[in-house]
């Protein structure tokens, strides 16, 4: 017999259509999925592909305010669609929206499970702000199980007191297929071509914000030997509020062997992973860091941080890549180096991502999912 799921999270993100497909697609769940809007388009730049949606779902009407770090969201509905789908479980995608707090008090009321999805790590950044500690611990206490992408957060949930046995891992997850698809059919002198892209180099994808590292990576890059260089370049994809100080600090450094190019949608990014040398994700603070699934699943070798939620579960220093500390810049210098001077070692660990990545599939995700719901609402016989 099925069980009716409802799964509440913020917005309609790319990379979660293939797990919610997924999970929608297992025998035993019967899904209805409820965001709390479409996208942020303060933050978020891709197309809500709404197309590729094959699970029920709803978007509730909100009001959307930023204010500095912080990210007021504010919906009407939830009681009344936890009414109307009256779920025998309920997954929540973080406690930090009063959503959550109204599903939290809809599925006390009904007695119904509460299950917390989580990506925080203790190397989270915001784990030090009183009131973020205060909501985290208090919401901790109305949930029954818990559903983490990982080591990282499997780790930081047992340091808050979480009893092992009731943490499932479902692992983070991309479209494999799609991403090596792409990465298979790409043109790569059209692509160079129309991307005004270098014959050789290391790739950055994500957000232009000093939090993700990009100021290090820049340094690191510029500490490589010039004849190296000359031969990789460095291709920055994405947007935010620090490129123009980036943008100034590459032509103060006379670095033109460096290159933004703004963001991308996913079809553009998978070619753009095909022909790269390496993904360098040099993040402080990341709960997970999907540009590392995708990267991979393009059969690319990584070279990130060891606070990066990802690190642990995907990346095998000196394997597949390499983890350094977080702001370490000769460590980071160092990495490229390595790369840059082994070719065919760092093809070797380019065709071991890509062997490792098929673990990390939607459909293993499904799978973790599938084993919470179990542990709070089992089966019948």
């Amino acid at each position: 017999m099925k069980r009716r799921l409802v799964i509440l999270t913020e917005i309609i993100a790319p990379y979660r259509i293939p797990v919610f497909n997924a999970l929608a697609a297992q025998p035993e769940i019967d899904l209805h999925v409820i965001f709390l809007s479409e996208t942020d388009r303060s933050l978020r730049q891709w197309p809500v592909y709404k197309e590729e949606i094959s699970f029920s779902h709803e978007v509730l009407p909100h009001w959307r305010r930023r204010i500095g770090k912080y990210n007021l969201l504010l919906n009407v509905g939830v009681t009344a669609s936890l009414d109307r789908i009256r779920p025998q479980a309920i997954v929540c995608g973080g406690y930090s929206y009063i959503s959550s707090w109204n599903a939290a008090v809809w599925a006390r009321r009904n007695g119904v499970p509460l299950l917390l999805w989580s990506e925080s790590t203790a190397n989270d950044c915001r784990k030090a702000r009183g009131i973020v500690e205060l909501l985290k611990s208090c919401f901790l206490v109305c949930c029954r199980a818990f559903v983490v992408p990982g080591k990282s957060s499997f780790t930081y949930l047992c340091q808050l007191g979480v009893p092992p046995q009731s943490i499932f891992t479902a692992p983070n997850a991309v479209d494999v297929d799609f991403f090596a698809g792409v990465a298979q059919e790409v043109n790569a002198s059209d692509l160079r071509d129309r991307l005004e892209l270098p014959e050789r180099f290391f790739l950055y994808v994500g957000r232009l914000v000093i939090e993700k590292g990009i100021f290090e990576l820049l340094r690191a890059y510029a500490k490589l030997d010039a004849e190296i260089r000359a031969r990789i370049g460095l291709v920055l994809v994405g947007d935010g509020p620090a490129r123009t100080e980036l943008l100034d600090l590459i032509a103060t450094e006379r670095l033109t062997s460096v290159h933004c190019v703004g963001f991308l949608h996913r079809e553009q990014l998978g070619k753009l992973y095909a022909i790269a040398e390496a993904l360098v994700l040099p993040t402080h603070s990341d709960p997970w860091g999907l540009v590392v699934n995708e990267a991979m699943s393009c059969g690319l070798p990584v070279v990130t941080t060891s606070v990066a939620g990802c690190a642990a579960d995907l990346v095998i220093d000196g394997w597949n890549g390499y983890i350094v500390p977080p702001r370490d810049v000769n460590g980071l210098s160092a990495a490229l180096y390595r790369l840059a001077r082994q070719p065919e070692f760092r093809e070797q660990m380019g065709l071991r991502s890509a062997q490792r990545i098929r673990s990390y599939s939607p459909q293993t995700w499904a799978a973790g999912l599938v084993e919470a719901v179990d542990f709070v609402c089992p089966r019948s016989a």
